[in-house]
């Protein structure tokens, strides 16, 4: 089957540090971007940040410039994100989503998420 799995979630103070982890299965990350995603209670789901599987290239949203890397071992299809110096306002679900643009048609593949909670 297709699918995207998220881990890696939990409870952590402020000032703390997570590693979430994006694995996939029934398609190869070649040729795929990729990207962490998150929603928040009340909140409309914003882009975190994505990497390019072809050359490695990123981006990152400026509430987490600086604290956050996305990285790639598509040897094993797997992405993670290295999220630190984690604040209470990065509270939310996280989702991944890798996406490839064939010209013609794209598609598109969202994990179920995982839940990251900053609070002292």
């Amino acid at each position: 089957q297709v699918q995207l799995v998220e881990s890696g979630g939990g409870l952590v103070q402020p000032g703390g540090s997570l590693r979430l982890s994006c694995a996939a299965s029934g398609f190869t990350f070649d040729g795929y971007g990729i990207a962490w995603f998150r929603q928040a209670p009340g909140k409309e789901r914003e882009g975190v940040t994505c990497i390019a599987s072809s050359d490695g290239t990123t981006y990152y949203a400026d509430s987490v410039k600086g604290r956050f890397t996305i990285t790639g071992d598509y040897a094993q299809n797997t992405v993670y994100l290295q999220m630190d110096s984690l604040k209470p306002e990065d509270t939310a679900v996280y989702y991944c989503n890798a996406w490839i643009d064939w010209g013609s048609r794209e598609d598109e593949y969202w994990g179920q998420g995982t839940q990251v909670t900053v609070s002292s």
